[in-house]
């Protein structure tokens, strides 16, 4: 009987012995080697995840940097121009300098601007609210102002204004992820490049005729060709009907902002105070 547990003992012992060798030697052969400056830079990102590089999460932005062994068109927006430049260093590289930028609502259709033509009462969402179509303005081009935006930010930086019904961004608290820019199904939300202390922006998308754009809003760009015209900087083009200004080409003269004849033209100096006292 004795010898029966001696033998069971040796066995198992011995298949043990057997089948961790053969287990480390298939660990060995199958060993997939992650270069540690993967964990490197995922420590230095900040965790947020919030897709703004176009990845799937920090960890992922990681692994993209790693695997092509370049940051070249892969920055992370919550971390700013200090860390995209820590990033350039782990890598080896020489950081490219990366301008101020501003989240900015290219729409002014308040409740006073674009009054409301008919009350809406069904699924609070953007999103479907806008393939029923042009909504309670009945601007087909302008915010809708059920939050889908705010809904969609991580960092509690944009509101709807109640006494406005259209998005306020704070850039202060901003980490330019672009998540609003995605959620919003009427593309009015844009990420600017900031000149200094200021932005200029177009705040209308309405691509009708002058006429048309007005009826609903009494601030729609009526693409008249003052601005261009008034822009010593080539900055102002007109397309379908619109007026848009290069955020880079832009110095913030403010030029076209006195000489536009319906107002459709924000800055963010503009912007802030007219918040500030509301």
């Amino acid at each position: 009987m004795i010898q029966i547990v001696i033998y069971a003992v040796i066995t198992l012992g011995s298949v043990g012995v057997i089948s961790a060798v053969v287990l480390y030697f298939v660990s060995q052969k199958f060993k997939v080697y992650e270069d540690p400056k993967i964990d490197i830079i995922a420590d230095a990102l900040p965790g947020a995840n919030c897709g703004g590089c176009g990845y799937a999460g920090c960890r992922a932005l990681a692994e993209a940097i790693v695997k092509t062994g370049t940051t070249e068109g892969k920055i992370c927006p919550a971390g700013g121009s200090d860390l995209n430049s820590k990033l350039a260093e782990i890598m080896g590289e020489i950081a490219v300098e990366m301008g101020p930028k501003i989240t900015v609502v290219r729409c002014n259709g308040s409740y006073a601007n674009a009054p409301q033509k008919y009350n809406y009462d069904s699924i609070s969402s953007c999103a479907y609210a806008h393939t029923l179509g042009a909504g309670v303005s009945a601007c087909g081009y302008g915010c809708l102002g059920l939050g889908d935006c705010v809904k969609a930010c991580n960092f509690d930086s944009i509101k709807i204004d109640l006494t406005t019904g259209l998005p306020v961004v704070n850039n202060d608290t901003c980490v330019l992820c672009g998540a609003c820019v995605k959620a919003c199904p009427r593309n009015i939300i844009e990420i600017r490049n900031k000149q200094e202390d200021n932005g200029v922006w177009v705040a209308c998308m309405n691509k009708e005729r002058g006429v048309e754009a007005k009826k609903n809003c009494k601030v729609a760009c009526i693409a008249c060709r003052k601005c261009e015209k008034a822009c010593e900087f080539d900055a102002i083009t007109i397309e379908n009907n619109l007026s848009f200004i290069d955020s880079v080409k832009c110095t913030s003269c403010m030029k076209c902002v006195g000489v536009c004849p319906t107002g459709s033209i924000l800055s963010l100096v503009e912007s802030v105070a007219v918040s500030a006292t509301a």
